[in-house]
């Protein structure tokens, strides 16, 4: 007997089937370790020109150490919140040694960079605030507006004016605005200088998710502020992820002492999750001390190169490459199903490149997303030049 109501399970079925007619499936596939920028994929091995590993730090020994001792002291799960008994010397080290790092008062470990900007949003926020973001933000910081109530307004990408138009419309209104530092599909930079001092003007917080300018630029890796020759209390608020230039995971939250403890003390997506597993924080504390270092130096230096390298090709062959001075260089193709053909003409080729689609990008712009790595060599560059070369004209045609 029917009750009248809609079957979602038949919804579903149909919201599936529209994925997979506009080229938008997507499908899990394993990835078998070969090397720091190497793995198999369904029998095939392929270079890796699609991870996050920037400095390629993921399989350094000294991470790898640091972890295999923190497991002999620590076990292996944390076995509970921080505010319980999840909260060991590994992550109290690992917070004050990413204040220290960062030139701020406090920083607090959370178990990835999407709970640290749900909890950052939605504990700093309520209704009635006002949220003021950038249209290109990752999905995490629009979801952490949502959570928290406030009243969410988005600017065109990277113009300051319209950020501040946005928040001169609700000036009664506690504000907070948020950005990330590199943009994660497009690979340009935030205007930060300009929109710290918008903030100042308007009395907003200013919020960056810095997951991937984090040990990537600046003095010391310190990130996108310090590379743009900010100081430190610029920004009330810096998260540095540590799955990405880190090669470990989760995520720190830097700043004052003021806004630090209000994390702690209202972010539901610290206080009701258990705590990173203590050999994970460890590997990050490893981490941390090769990215201040010389051997993060040269990386970043050697990083810089290839990127280079890999834009002056491209322009000597014609490729349609977005403005973009990060790792993270994007190839906009336009057609979801274009994206999704050069993708797997490359797999063919010997080359693991993502297909970007909407949602994640904007519409008509879906793209190849290129990252480079450190542990790059210059022969692997030069022959996904030439690849790329190819599949453009293929899929063009």
């Amino acid at each position: 007997m029917s009750s009248g109501r809609p079957c979602l399970r038949a919804r579903l079925a149909g919201l599936a089937s529209t994925l997979r007619e506009q080229a938008r499936w997507r499908a899990l596939r394993c990835w078998e370790p070969l090397g720091p920028v190497q793995a198999r994929v369904e029998g095939r091995a392929q270079v890796l020109f699609c991870g996050n590993d920037y400095l390629g730090l993921a399989t350094h020994p000294a991470l790898r150490d640091a972890a295999v001792a923190a497991i002999g002291r620590c076990g292996v799960g944390a076995g509970s919140a921080h505010l319980v008994t999840g909260h060991g010397p590994e992550h109290a080290a690992l917070e004050e040694e990413v204040a220290e790092w960062l030139g701020r008062p406090r920083a607090l470990l959370f178990g990835s960079g999407y709970l640290a900007n749900l909890g950052i949003l939605q504990a700093l926020l309520g209704p009635g605030d006002l949220c003021v973001q950038d249209k290109l933000n990752h999905a995490c910081l629009l979801d952490g507006a949502r959570l928290s109530g406030a009243l969410l307004r988005r600017y065109p990408h990277a113009d300051v004016e319209a950020a501040a138009r946005q928040l001169a419309t609700r000036r009664e209104a506690c504000a907070v605005l948020a950005t990330d530092g590199v943009f994660s599909m497009d690979g340009d930079i935030a205007p930060l200088a300009e929109l710290a001092a918008l903030c100042r003007r308007e009395g907003a917080l200013l919020v960056v998710d810095d997951a991937h300018g984090a040990g990537v630029l600046g003095e010391q890796g310190r990130g996108t502020a310090a590379m743009l020759g900010l100081p430190a209390e610029a920004v009330d608020l810096q998260l540095v992820t540590l799955g990405k230039a880190f090669g470990a995971y989760g995520a720190v939250v830097a700043g004052d002492a003021t806004l630090v403890e209000a994390l702690l003390q209202r972010a539901r997506s610290y206080l009701f999750t258990t705590a990173l597993p203590p050999a994970v924080a460890a590997a990050a504390r490893a981490a941390l001390r090769l990215i201040r270092g010389e051997e993060g130096a040269r990386r970043r230096e050697r990083l810089a190169a290839l990127t280079a390298r890999f834009r002056r090709g491209a322009e000597q062959l014609g490729l349609p490459l977005r403005p973009s001075p990060t790792p993270i260089q994007p190839l906009v193709l336009g057609a979801d199903a274009r994206a999704v053909a050069a993708s797997a003409a490359l797999a063919r080729r010997g080359f693991a490149v993502a297909a970007i689609r909407p949602p994640t990008v904007p519409e008509g712009q879906a793209r190849l997303r290129i990252t480079l790595s450190a542990e790059h060599r210059a022969d692997q560059v030069d022959a996904l030049l030439e690849a790329l070369h190819e599949v453009v004209r293929e899929v063009a045609a």
